[in-house]
């Protein structure tokens, strides 16, 4: 029987170690699908989807920021997610959905998966991570980068999330 969905979200952590098998194309295929579906203003479908499995692309990705970003390296898999902020002004509402997509059509798969934010940070007092990405990929100077989405097969294991313990005081209701 195949979980619920909500089961899928209290299951679904940031995994940052992953085991060394390469994620089948198959499986690649199902997320990127996925992601094209996912929601768009106005149907503008302003994202793009950049597939890195090079090790050595990845070990670079990997050195985009001082911290937070060398999970990459080990990763078998990123989607790096990007947008043209021409095509909408909600470019980065609609690529943080689709990143988002990416990673719940991962769990949904049996992956681990994390996000790595790349827009609005710095690879060093010289070049963002933005830049350093789109330099290595060849993304064009036009779009947006978001973030890239460590994939792989999970080496390690993380409780799901403790339902008693959720912060119900972020709830307001107004009946």
């Amino acid at each position: 029987m195949k979980n619920s969905f909500f089961e899928l979200l209290k299951n679904r952590r940031s995994i940052r170690k992953f085991l060394p098998q390469q994620v089948e194309s198959e499986k690649v295929d199902l997320i990127l699908k996925a992601a094209l579906m996912s929601p768009a203003s106005k149907r503008t479908n302003g994202w793009e989807f950049w597939v890195v499995e090079q090790k050595s692309t990845l070990k670079e990705m990997s050195e985009c920021r001082p911290f937070g970003s060398k999970l990459l390296e080990n990763a078998p898999l990123a989607i790096v997610v990007t947008a043209d902020p021409e095509k909408s002004d909600v470019w980065f509402e609609d690529a943080s959905i689709a990143a988002i997509i990416i990673q719940l059509e991962a769990a949904d798969l049996g992956l681990g998966s994390c996000w790595v934010q790349i827009y609005n940070r710095e690879k060093d007092e010289n070049i963002s991570a933005e830049q350093h990405i789109k330099n290595m990929l060849h993304i064009p100077e036009h779009l947006k980068v978001l973030c890239a989405i460590a994939i792989g097969y999970k080496d390690e294991e993380r409780k799901p999330f403790d339902i008693e313990k959720l912060a119900y005081e972020k709830i307001h209701s107004h009946k």
